[in-house]
């Protein structure tokens, strides 16, 4: 760190802000346009039905991304087509599969993703209760015999920190 540096940190910090603003202000909004209020809307909520492919956590809608942005484009101009949201739908997925619908349907190749939770925890349900059961077999319960019982009831009449002659 030279004098400078350590003289004029609010300095540092100001320039670091200032040029950290504009690269902020570049960041891509999933905002629709105004052109035509009632086709924004019905293309963002086919989008929210589609799935980005690029963040693949989020909807067409919610990313930022510029392949969404493309893909909400293109879904625009289909819709000004005339074009169905099933038609749309049936495009999408003939061209990028069954992963761009946000909520797969259930069919025999996604029977794993809707059921397989829940095959898994009836299997571990299954695999505790028979390892409790397993258990409780290995338990014998015998009678204490009265050497055990003086012991105990000792034991029990004792207080702690005071021992009994």
């Amino acid at each position: 760190m030279n004098s400078w540096q350590r003289r004029h940190p609010a300095c540092i910090f100001f320039l670091l802000v200032l040029f950290s603003v504009p690269f902020s202000a570049l960041a891509k909004e999933a905002q629709p346009s105004a052109a035509d209020p009632v086709l924004e809307k019905r293309v963002m909520n086919l989008s929210k039905e589609l799935r980005c492919l690029v963040c693949q956590n989020e909807t067409l809608a919610d990313s930022r991304a510029d392949l969404a942005e493309d893909l909400r484009n293109q879904i625009r101009e289909q819709m000004k087509a005339g074009k169905s949201d099933k038609e749309i739908i049936a495009f999408l997925t003939q061209r990028y599969g069954q992963f761009i619908l946000y909520n797969p349907p259930v069919e025999p190749t996604t029977y794993l993703l809707w059921f397989g939770p829940f095959v898994l925890l009836l299997l571990g349900l299954l695999l505790l209760f028979r390892y409790v059961k397993q258990r409780r077999e290995l338990i014998s319960e015998q009678p204490l015999s009265a050497d055990d019982r003086r012991r105990a009831e000792t034991l029990l009449k004792t207080t702690p920190g005071k021992e009994t002659a």
